[in-house]
This record gives C-alpha cells, sequence and structure tokens, in this order.
C-alpha cells in the first residue's frame, strides 16, 4: 500500500555551509533518516550546539518537570518579532507565566462551547466556498482551508466573518508575510545584542507592519465598545476584560495586539495546515472517508453531538501525528545538564521535534502508514501518552489544543458530509516546513458533491 507523502532526508554527512543553506530552505529534509530512529542526536555549529531529543524521560525532563530552566529559544522567535512582538509564544517566565493567566480562562470549559456556533457557521461557508470548485478538476485545497481556519478565528476572537473588510485585509496580508518570512533568518544562526540588523527583507517588515496595524483598529475598536456599551462575548472581550489575579493587571492595547497576532498565526495557519493534510490523506483511503461521512450525516449545530464523531477524531488525531503542524519546537538549557551520558552546556539548543517523534520507529507501530485505528491499541495509547505532541505538552501546552480539536473535527465532518475528495495522481505534495508544515507546492485534489445516499 502506497504511504502517506514524506519528504526525502539528506545524507548523514554534509558540510555546515550545505547544512545551513537545506535548513533555511526547509527543516525537514535538511535532517538525516537516522533521527527517525534515534533517541538523542547531537550538532554542532561555530555558533550554537544542539540536542535533538526523542527520549521519553528526557522530553518529560524539559518539557514537564524544569520547563523553567528550559526557556524558549530567541534562535526560532527572532525571525517572528517583527509580526508577534511580545507575544506569549515567544516570552519566558514571570512575563509568559502573567500572560497565560490572562490568557487561559478564556479557553476553559464552558468557553469551547460558547465558540461553537460561530465554528459551524465558518464549516457552512466553507462548504458554500467550495460549491464552484466541485468540478472534478484540480483544486488546491491549502488556499481553501487557509481561508476556513483564518474565518474561523476572526468570528471566536472578534464577531466578525472573514468577508468583514478590516479581517479581508489582514488575510491577505498575512498571506503575503508567509511568502516572505523564512522559518530562520540571521538571528536564528548569530547570537548578537538587541542592536544588532536582523536583515529582515524590506517586504516581510511591510506586511508584519500592516497586519499589526490592522489588529490595532480591531482591538482599539473594542476596547471601545467594552467601555461604552453592549459588547460580543467572544474571547477577544474574554481576554481584554480578564485581570491578572496576582496583580489585578489587564492587557493594554500593545499587548493585545501581540497576543491577537499569535492567536491569527498560531490559530489559522497550524489549524489550515492540520485540515488540508487530513483531507489529502482521507482522499488517499476512501474508505475512511466513507466512514468519516456516514459518521457526520446526522450531526448538527449541537455542541452534545460532537461526541458522536469518534472515527472523525481519530482520523483528526492521525492527521496530526503524521502531520504536525509544528514541527519542531526549540528550548535553551540554562543550567548544566547530562543527557544520556553527554554533558549539555548552558546555552546548548535543545530541540524537541514532533515531526521525528510522531514517526520514531523503535516507539511506533507502523510509524509512516496512515491508521486511525491505532489510537485503541495499546501501543497507539502508550505512544499518545509519551509521544505525541502536536501541541506541545507540559505547562507550555498550547492554550487552544481543545479549541483545535474542536475546529478541525468539526470542519472535517462538514467538508466530508458535502463533498468526496479525491487525489490528482500527477501532483504529489512533498511536505515542507514553512511556518508549519504545508506542500511544496500546494495540496491538489478532485472535489465532486457527494451522493446524496449517505
Amino acid at each position: 500500500m502506497t504511504l502517506p507523502p514524506k519528504p526525502p532526508s539528506r545524507p548523514d554527512r554534509v558540510s555546515l555551509w550545505r547544512y545551513l543553506k537545506l535548513f533555511r530552505a526547509d527543516i525537514l529534509s535538511a535532517q538525516p533518516a537516522k533521527l527517525y530512529r534515534a533517541w538523542m542526536a547531537e550538532f554542532k555549529t561555530p555558533f550554537f550546539q544542539s540536542y535533538l531529543i526523542n527520549d521519553h524521560t528526557l522530553i518529560k525532563r524539559v518539557l514537564h518537570e524544569r520547563p523553567d530552566d528550559f526557556p524558549k529559544s530567541d534562535r526560532i522567535g527572532a525571525g517572528l518579532r517583527p509580526l508577534l512582538g511580545n507575544s506569549v509564544f515567544l516570552t519566558n517566565g514571570d512575563v509568559w507565566k502573567r500572560q497565560r493567566r490572562i490568557i487561559d480562562p478564556a479557553f476553559e470549559g464552558g468557553r469551547l462551547r460558547d465558540t461553537f456556533p460561530a465554528i459551524w457557521a465558518s464549516g457552512e461557508a466553507a462548504v458554500a466556498r467550495l460549491a464552484p470548485h466541485a468540478d472534478g478538476q484540480p483544486f488546491e485545497i491549502e488556499s481553501e482551508t487557509s481561508h476556513a481556519a483564518a474565518d474561523v478565528i476572526f468570528r471566536t476572537l472578534f464577531s466578525i466573518p472573514i468577508e468583514n473588510e478590516t479581517a479581508t485585509k489582514v488575510f491577505h496580508e498575512f498571506k503575503a508575510y508567509q511568502r516572505t518570512q523564512p522559518i530562520l533568518n540571521l538571528a536564528a544562526f548569530v547570537r548578537g545584542p538587541s542592536w544588532m540588523p536582523r536583515f529582515f527583507r524590506k517586504d516581510t517588515k511591510q506586511a508584519a507592519k500592516s497586519i499589526r496595524a490592522l489588529i490595532t483598529t480591531l482591538t482599539q475598536d473594542r476596547l471601545n465598545q467594552i467601555k461604552n456599551g453592549p459588547v460580543p462575548d467572544d474571547l477577544a472581550t474574554k481576554i481584554m476584560t480578564t485581570a491578572d489575579p496576582e496583580t489585578g493587571e489587564k492587557f493594554d492595547v500593545p499587548e493585545m495586539v501581540d497576543q491577537v497576532a499569535i492567536f491569527f498565526l498560531a490559530g489559522h495557519e497550524t489549524s489550515a495546515s492540520a485540515l488540508a493534510w487530513t483531507l489529502y490523506l482521507l482522499a488517499m483511503y476512501p474508505e475512511w472517508q466513507n466512514k468519516i461521512a456516514a459518521e457526520a450525516a446526522e450531526i448538527t449545530q449541537d455542541f452534545s453531538k460532537l461526541s458522536t464523531l469518534k472515527q472523525t477524531r481519530d482520523v483528526f488525531r492521525e492527521g496530526l501525528r503524521l502531520y504536525p503542524p509544528v514541527p519542531m519546537m526549540v528550548r535553551e538549557s540554562t543550567k548544566p545538564e547530562e543527557f544520556r551520558g553527554r554533558n549539555i552546556k548552558v546555552g546548548a539548543q535543545v530541540v524537541v521535534s514532533p515531526w521525528h517523534l510522531h514517526r520514531q520507529s523503535r516507539l511506533w507501530d507502523n510509524p509512516d502508514g496512515f491508521d486511525p485505528t491505532r489510537w485503541a491499541t495499546e501501543n497507539g495509547k502508550k505512544c499518545q501518552r509519551e509521544a505525541y505532541l502536536p501541541f506541545s505538552s507540559g505547562p507550555r501546552v498550547c492554550t487552544g489544543a481543545g479549541f483545535a480539536m474542536i475546529e478541525g473535527v468539526v470542519l472535517l465532518a462538514q467538508l466530508v458530509r458535502a463533498y468526496r475528495f479525491e487525489i490528482v495522481e500527477e501532483r504529489v505534495p512533498v511536505p515542507v516546513a514553512h511556518l508549519t508544515v504545508r506542500s511544496k507546492d500546494g495540496i491538489w485534489l478532485r472535489i465532486t458533491p457527494r451522493s446524496e445516499e449517505l
């Protein structure tokens, strides 16, 4: 049976400069095949020393037991600061803890139920937008999953659809930003003072500036609404009216702009990636697509019915395993450490790679295969606990993880209920890592209306 697409691995030995060039272009194909079976790998450069860890005990130490000793590295974050500022995605220590105390309540318990109607409406809009393309001709589906995910963010955050003028402008500016922003820039390799030039492209800086200006307008308008009268009970209102329980402080406008920028980046970019790859997997395995369509046939705009979408959830979970939107997470050691008998110096980069961990051949049964039934097996249950990190883990687990699972399952059910998706044989997607795991030349599918019999 044909396996889902996987990028080629580089040879075990390449020159440093060849590696850096490959890494800047795509961090997935820049890695050797041995990382899919290694418990740990060391890589040295003149600029830094890094360790990729696939050992559960080490991952637990870094992400769960001592997260303050392994803060987020700024080598990746430096390239995103023009857009994300001082957002929760980039901060560490007390600043990060304060931000999470304000943000987390917006995503707790009943708040997910409150956002469900907006997610459902976004799914209905996505189904309608696909109708003109359901003619059996090749269609690039990532463009639509990006549109749908952006729609979800604006409806749940600011109670406006993607068709809103400002929302549309943010969406289009973000597409421009994606095209110009590499995963790494000079700051990722060379440590320097804050005044050191980061050599961002002019169009990257301009796109980030435009996005932040538009978000500032949305944020200031909402703050005025909060002060002057009735206001939508959405995520923006919840976050902007929540005070830090320890200090009593709330986010000011610049701080809120930083957070909205990462909500849009994380909530839109990652969801779009996950949904597109899962649709491709269902096109590869039509028997599973038919199961999802049948399961979704009776689903309605009733939050309690989500529990019936068990196979849809397992399929989406398997899509996140094979194509985790965030392929690597980088931490930095602040104390001397010992990993598997090796001395780790202060300042070393510690890489937790969901991409490799989710395909670790010594952990997973059939690691490169698509098998949604694995989650009911002993191996699948064990790996889900110890080797499955689509949303990170520990205190820094994505605050929107529950939200993302609901969004992915609902949109997947709505789309597959309405349409049949088929692969385009001559266009096999090649996974690459930019801001998230996307396809090098898009994900192309043939779409036709599903028969009424299901």
